[in-house]
């Protein structure tokens, strides 16, 4: 068959819903005879009947059912873009795409994000979680609105890319009770030694690590990289080894995965930004996320 006809699938939708062709016809303002030969010709395109007649009745065909299926979520969504068309343009729900690195706690990404949420004019928000080289990429290619990293993108090799720091928290160390409990006495040194899980060992935060854990003496065993915030931290659950996380979550990081805080360390901070197109910001969405406050107050 060529290409579907939508007046015709309309017809067939309005039959299907209304339960006759005489129905039909009075809502469409259409001569029954009229609508019984568009039916006609739009079965012949579809290669089949759609309804089969009992005692008066029109029943769906198993196409019919099959096609009524397509038809419902086609016309369901015209009729919400007919309803937002009719809003003022100042009133429509404005789609904002964020790209989110996957090492940034899903916690912390609902905070840097929930700004946009707070606008006057409704948001519709699509998230895209990924590696931020890959992310900057869609940005690039105006796929995304913007990206939410735990790195420092080089501006000079990303073209007309502005980054805007957003918050900055220190980190802390965290394990399964029973590991974490031998660990808090004699910190640092407890730690040589010890299974370290990392997000990424080329974050930011993991090179300042690393460094603190040289100055202070310290050599732990790095036994899994996972470049995801959330299944980190299932893996440190299980006993597996110690991970960092932004020490303002963590409260929620040890009710939600049940593990100790074994430290803070204050030397240690995770820096978050957002990278967005040019310099002057016209997205309402994005625009409140890089003018939010550079603190973790929504937390707390």
């Amino acid at each position: 068959m060529g290409q579907l006809n939508l007046r015709h699938l309309y017809y067939f939708w309005v039959i299907s819903r209304e339960g006759s062709i005489a129905r039909a016809s009075e809502v469409l303002e259409l001569a029954p005879q009229t609508l019984s030969g568009q039916l006609a010709t739009f079965e012949a395109s579809v290669g089949g009947r759609l309804f089969s007649r009992e005692r008066r009745q029109l029943i769906l065909t198993d196409l019919g059912r099959l096609i009524l299926g397509y038809a419902d979520d086609i016309f369901a969504l015209t009729g919400e873009l007919t309803e937002t068309l009719r809003l003022d343009p100042s009133e429509r729900p404005l789609t904002l795409r964020a790209g989110i690195s996957a090492s940034i706690h899903k916690l912390i990404a609902y905070y840097l994000l929930q700004p946009a949420m707070a606008v006057e004019r409704s948001i519709q928000l699509e998230c895209q979680t990924g590696r931020t080289e890959d992310l900057v990429l869609s940005l690039k290619r105006k796929e995304l609105d913007l990206v939410l990293t735990d790195r420092m993108p080089k501006l000079q090799e990303e073209g007309n890319l502005t980054v805007h720091p957003l918050a900055g928290s220190s980190m802390s160390l965290f394990a399964a009770p029973a590991l974490a409990g031998r660990l808090k006495d004699g910190f640092p040194e407890s730690l040589n030694g010890q299974p370290l899980l990392a997000n990424a060992t080329d974050a930011p935060y993991f090179e300042r690590l690393m460094n603190w854990f040289s100055l202070n003496g310290v050599r732990m065993r790095l036994v899994a990289q996972v470049d995801d915030s959330a299944l980190i931290k299932v893996f440190g659950s299980q006993g597996y080894g110690v991970f960092a996380a932004p020490t303002v979550i963590w409260e929620e990081v040890c009710r939600q995965y049940e593990v100790e805080e074994i430290a803070s360390i204050d030397d240690v901070v995770d820096e978050l930004f957002a990278i967005t197109r040019g310099r002057k910001i016209a997205h309402e969405g994005v625009r409140a996320i890089c003018e939010a406050h550079s603190d973790f107050q929504g937390l707390k």
